[in-house]
Protein backbone atom coordinates (compact mmCIF):
# COMPACT_ATOMS: atom_id res chain seq x y z
CA UNK A 1 0.00 0.00 0.00
CA UNK A 2 1.19 3.30 -0.86
CA UNK A 3 1.45 6.23 1.48
CA UNK A 4 -0.50 9.36 0.25
CA UNK A 5 1.00 12.68 -0.10
CA UNK A 6 -1.44 15.24 0.53
CA UNK A 7 -0.07 19.02 -1.09
CA UNK A 8 -2.16 22.44 -1.22
CA UNK A 9 -1.58 24.45 -4.08
CA UNK A 10 -2.89 27.87 -3.02
CA UNK A 11 -2.84 29.82 -6.68
CA UNK A 12 -5.69 31.39 -9.05
CA UNK A 13 -3.40 33.57 -11.06
CA UNK A 14 -4.81 31.68 -14.46
CA UNK A 15 -8.43 32.13 -13.17
CA UNK A 16 -10.33 33.87 -15.34
CA UNK A 17 -13.45 35.06 -13.93
CA UNK A 18 -13.45 35.26 -10.32
CA UNK A 19 -10.13 34.74 -7.34
CA UNK A 20 -10.67 33.03 -4.45
CA UNK A 21 -9.29 29.37 -5.53
CA UNK A 22 -6.14 30.02 -3.48
CA UNK A 23 -7.76 29.84 -0.29
CA UNK A 24 -9.29 26.14 -0.89
CA UNK A 25 -6.23 24.43 0.76
CA UNK A 26 -6.85 25.28 4.20
CA UNK A 27 -11.06 24.54 4.55
CA UNK A 28 -10.01 21.69 3.17
CA UNK A 29 -8.30 20.42 5.12
CA UNK A 30 -10.28 21.55 7.98
CA UNK A 31 -13.50 19.62 7.00
CA UNK A 32 -11.44 16.51 6.37
CA UNK A 33 -10.24 16.46 9.94
CA UNK A 34 -12.95 18.13 11.68
CA UNK A 35 -15.07 16.05 14.41
CA UNK A 36 -18.39 15.60 12.46
CA UNK A 37 -17.11 12.71 10.27
CA UNK A 38 -14.51 10.04 10.63
CA UNK A 39 -11.18 9.65 8.19
CA UNK A 40 -12.77 6.27 6.41
CA UNK A 41 -13.50 6.10 2.44
CA UNK A 42 -16.54 4.86 1.50
CA UNK A 43 -14.42 2.18 -1.10
CA UNK A 44 -12.41 1.32 2.14
CA UNK A 45 -9.45 1.79 4.26
CA UNK A 46 -8.92 4.68 6.83
CA UNK A 47 -6.89 7.39 6.49
CA UNK A 48 -3.84 6.93 9.38
CA UNK A 49 -5.21 3.88 9.35
CA UNK A 50 -5.06 1.37 7.15
CA UNK A 51 -4.12 4.17 4.12
CA UNK A 52 -1.06 5.98 4.86
CA UNK A 53 -1.62 9.71 4.65
CA UNK A 54 1.21 12.46 4.75
CA UNK A 55 0.13 15.94 4.94
CA UNK A 56 3.08 18.11 3.41
CA UNK A 57 0.94 21.51 3.84
CA UNK A 58 0.88 24.43 1.20
CA UNK A 59 3.54 25.02 -1.50
CA UNK A 60 4.91 28.27 -1.24
CA UNK A 61 3.65 30.12 -4.56
CA UNK A 62 4.05 33.41 -5.24
CA UNK A 63 1.86 33.90 -8.22
CA UNK A 64 4.21 34.14 -11.04
CA UNK A 65 5.45 32.43 -14.06
CA UNK A 66 7.79 30.38 -11.26
CA UNK A 67 5.18 28.60 -9.80
CA UNK A 68 4.72 26.01 -12.41
CA UNK A 69 8.81 24.79 -11.39
CA UNK A 70 7.22 25.07 -7.80
CA UNK A 71 4.32 22.24 -8.51
CA UNK A 72 6.58 20.02 -10.43
CA UNK A 73 9.19 19.57 -7.73
CA UNK A 74 6.91 18.74 -5.30
CA UNK A 75 5.28 16.06 -7.34
CA UNK A 76 8.43 15.12 -8.06
CA UNK A 77 9.60 14.69 -4.54
CA UNK A 78 6.34 12.86 -3.47
CA UNK A 79 7.02 10.21 -6.49
CA UNK A 80 10.90 9.58 -5.51
CA UNK A 81 9.76 9.10 -1.96
CA UNK A 82 7.40 6.62 -2.90
CA UNK A 83 4.01 8.18 -2.50
CA UNK A 84 1.04 8.71 -4.35
CA UNK A 85 0.34 12.58 -5.12
CA UNK A 86 -3.03 14.29 -4.31
CA UNK A 87 -3.31 17.85 -4.70
CA UNK A 88 -5.54 20.47 -3.14
CA UNK A 89 -6.38 23.72 -5.92
CA UNK A 90 -6.05 26.15 -6.42
CA UNK A 91 -7.16 27.10 -10.33
CA UNK A 92 -7.64 24.26 -13.12
CA UNK A 93 -4.18 25.63 -14.42
CA UNK A 94 -2.53 23.94 -11.78
CA UNK A 95 -3.10 20.43 -13.52
CA UNK A 96 -0.54 20.95 -16.24
CA UNK A 97 2.29 21.05 -14.32
CA UNK A 98 1.37 18.25 -12.24
CA UNK A 99 0.58 15.99 -15.30
CA UNK A 100 4.28 17.16 -16.37
CA UNK A 101 5.66 15.16 -13.67
CA UNK A 102 3.45 12.33 -13.46
CA UNK A 103 4.19 11.30 -17.01
CA UNK A 104 8.04 11.92 -16.48
CA UNK A 105 7.81 9.60 -13.98
CA UNK A 106 5.17 6.57 -14.98
CA UNK A 107 4.79 7.49 -19.26
CA UNK A 108 1.47 9.16 -20.41
CA UNK A 109 -1.32 8.64 -18.33
CA UNK A 110 -5.08 7.68 -18.74
CA UNK A 111 -7.22 10.46 -17.44
CA UNK A 112 -10.45 10.73 -15.75
CA UNK A 113 -11.95 14.23 -15.95
CA UNK A 114 -14.76 15.30 -13.97
CA UNK A 115 -15.84 19.30 -15.17
CA UNK A 116 -18.31 21.25 -16.46
CA UNK A 117 -16.30 22.43 -18.60
CA UNK A 118 -14.01 20.73 -21.20
CA UNK A 119 -11.28 23.23 -20.57
CA UNK A 120 -9.38 22.65 -24.28
CA UNK A 121 -9.18 26.25 -25.04
CA UNK A 122 -6.02 26.69 -27.14
CA UNK A 123 -5.88 30.05 -25.78
CA UNK A 124 -8.38 31.47 -23.67
CA UNK A 125 -8.53 35.47 -23.47
CA UNK A 126 -5.00 36.10 -24.43
CA UNK A 127 -3.44 33.49 -22.09
CA UNK A 128 -2.86 30.05 -23.41
CA UNK A 129 -1.87 28.70 -19.57
CA UNK A 130 -5.35 29.96 -18.47
CA UNK A 131 -7.45 26.96 -16.46
CA UNK A 132 -9.92 26.88 -19.01
CA UNK A 133 -6.77 25.40 -21.18
CA UNK A 134 -4.85 23.13 -19.46
CA UNK A 135 -6.19 20.07 -21.28
CA UNK A 136 -4.99 21.63 -24.61
CA UNK A 137 -1.65 21.55 -23.35
CA UNK A 138 -1.56 18.09 -21.74
CA UNK A 139 -2.39 16.25 -24.97
CA UNK A 140 -0.60 18.28 -27.32
CA UNK A 141 2.57 17.53 -25.24
CA UNK A 142 1.60 14.09 -25.37
CA UNK A 143 1.35 13.59 -21.47
CA UNK A 144 -1.85 11.56 -21.78
CA UNK A 145 -2.93 8.81 -23.78
CA UNK A 146 -6.74 9.06 -23.11
CA UNK A 147 -8.66 11.62 -21.69
CA UNK A 148 -12.09 11.02 -20.55
CA UNK A 149 -14.67 13.56 -19.73
CA UNK A 150 -17.16 13.64 -17.38
CA UNK A 151 -19.98 16.03 -16.57
CA UNK A 152 -19.38 18.13 -19.51
CA UNK A 153 -21.98 20.90 -20.43
CA UNK A 154 -20.91 23.85 -21.65
CA UNK A 155 -19.23 22.46 -24.82
CA UNK A 156 -18.88 25.51 -27.69
CA UNK A 157 -17.68 24.67 -31.18
CA UNK A 158 -14.14 26.02 -30.64
CA UNK A 159 -13.83 23.22 -27.71
CA UNK A 160 -15.95 20.47 -29.81
CA UNK A 161 -13.09 20.91 -32.67
CA UNK A 162 -10.66 20.81 -30.12
CA UNK A 163 -11.91 17.04 -28.42
CA UNK A 164 -11.87 16.06 -32.31
CA UNK A 165 -8.61 17.40 -32.60
CA UNK A 166 -6.88 15.37 -29.69
CA UNK A 167 -9.42 12.28 -29.43
CA UNK A 168 -10.97 13.63 -26.44
CA UNK A 169 -13.64 11.43 -25.16
CA UNK A 170 -16.36 13.37 -23.81
CA UNK A 171 -19.34 12.43 -21.87
CA UNK A 172 -21.97 15.16 -22.00
CA UNK A 173 -23.94 15.27 -18.72
CA UNK A 174 -27.09 15.11 -20.75
CA UNK A 175 -28.41 11.25 -20.48
CA UNK A 176 -25.99 10.96 -18.21
CA UNK A 177 -25.27 7.19 -16.60
CA UNK A 178 -22.17 6.39 -14.47
CA UNK A 179 -21.67 2.96 -16.49
CA UNK A 180 -21.26 5.11 -19.48
CA UNK A 181 -17.74 5.57 -18.57
CA UNK A 182 -15.34 3.52 -19.87
CA UNK A 183 -13.09 1.56 -17.76
CA UNK A 184 -9.64 2.76 -18.40
CA UNK A 185 -5.93 0.82 -18.09
CA UNK A 186 -3.19 2.37 -15.98
CA UNK A 187 -1.98 4.62 -14.85
CA UNK A 188 -4.23 6.60 -14.60
CA UNK A 189 -4.36 10.50 -13.14
CA UNK A 190 -7.98 11.69 -11.92
CA UNK A 191 -8.48 15.55 -12.11
CA UNK A 192 -12.15 16.97 -10.27
CA UNK A 193 -13.26 20.49 -10.69
CA UNK A 194 -15.67 20.66 -7.93
CA UNK A 195 -17.87 23.02 -11.06
CA UNK A 196 -18.79 19.35 -12.42
CA UNK A 197 -21.30 18.94 -9.47
CA UNK A 198 -24.17 20.77 -9.67
CA UNK A 199 -24.56 23.82 -7.72
CA UNK A 200 -26.33 22.44 -5.31
CA UNK A 201 -24.13 20.14 -4.45
CA UNK A 202 -21.25 22.51 -4.60
CA UNK A 203 -21.60 26.21 -4.43
CA UNK A 204 -18.56 27.24 -3.61
CA UNK A 205 -16.93 27.51 -6.96
CA UNK A 206 -16.10 30.92 -9.42
CA UNK A 207 -18.44 29.12 -12.14
CA UNK A 208 -21.86 27.69 -11.45
CA UNK A 209 -23.17 26.04 -14.22
CA UNK A 210 -26.54 24.47 -13.18
CA UNK A 211 -27.52 20.53 -14.71
CA UNK A 212 -24.52 18.66 -13.12
CA UNK A 213 -23.16 15.43 -11.31
CA UNK A 214 -24.45 14.56 -8.17
CA UNK A 215 -22.35 13.34 -5.12
CA UNK A 216 -23.51 10.24 -5.37
CA UNK A 217 -22.62 10.20 -9.47
CA UNK A 218 -18.89 11.23 -8.75
CA UNK A 219 -18.37 8.50 -5.92
CA UNK A 220 -19.81 5.75 -8.07
CA UNK A 221 -17.93 6.53 -11.03
CA UNK A 222 -14.76 6.45 -8.70
CA UNK A 223 -15.78 3.31 -7.15
CA UNK A 224 -15.41 1.52 -10.54
CA UNK A 225 -12.34 2.59 -11.42
CA UNK A 226 -10.08 -0.42 -10.93
CA UNK A 227 -6.75 0.96 -13.05
CA UNK A 228 -3.53 1.88 -11.23
CA UNK A 229 -3.89 5.54 -9.84
CA UNK A 230 -0.97 7.22 -9.75
CA UNK A 231 -2.02 10.70 -8.71
CA UNK A 232 -5.16 12.79 -8.45
CA UNK A 233 -6.47 16.65 -8.39
CA UNK A 234 -9.10 18.82 -6.56
CA UNK A 235 -9.39 21.95 -8.37
CA UNK A 236 -11.59 25.64 -8.31
CA UNK A 237 -13.09 25.52 -4.92
CA UNK A 238 -13.78 29.05 -3.78
CA UNK A 239 -14.07 29.25 -0.17
CA UNK A 240 -15.59 33.12 -0.56
CA UNK A 241 -18.44 31.15 -2.61
CA UNK A 242 -19.58 28.92 -0.49
CA UNK A 243 -22.79 28.51 2.02
CA UNK A 244 -22.16 26.70 5.35
CA UNK A 245 -18.63 25.13 4.10
CA UNK A 246 -21.05 22.58 1.76
CA UNK A 247 -18.40 22.19 -0.76
CA UNK A 248 -15.64 22.09 1.60
CA UNK A 249 -17.06 18.96 2.69
CA UNK A 250 -17.76 17.30 -0.23
CA UNK A 251 -14.22 18.23 -1.54
CA UNK A 252 -13.14 16.46 1.76
CA UNK A 253 -15.19 13.05 1.04
CA UNK A 254 -13.15 13.18 -2.25
CA UNK A 255 -9.99 13.37 -0.63
CA UNK A 256 -10.83 10.04 1.55
CA UNK A 257 -12.24 8.70 -1.88
CA UNK A 258 -8.85 9.33 -3.53
CA UNK A 259 -7.13 8.28 -1.29
CA UNK A 260 -7.78 4.90 -0.93
CA UNK A 261 -7.61 4.63 -5.10
CA UNK A 262 -4.32 6.24 -4.69
CA UNK A 263 -3.15 4.05 -1.43
CA UNK A 264 -4.03 0.97 -3.84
Amino acid sequence: MKTVRLIGVPTDRNSSFLRGAAGAPAPIRAQLFSSHGNLAAEVGGELGGSIGFHDAGDLPLLEDGGDDAIITASVVAALVAGEAPLLLGGDHAVTFPIVQAIAAHHGPVSILHFDAHPDLYDDFEGNPRSHASPFARIMEAGLATRLVQVGIRTMNDHCRDQAARFGVEVLPMRGFRPDQVPRLSGPVYISIDLDGLDPAFAPGVSHHEPGGLTVREVLDVLAAVEAPVVGADIVEYNPLRDINDMTAVVAAKLVKELAALLSR
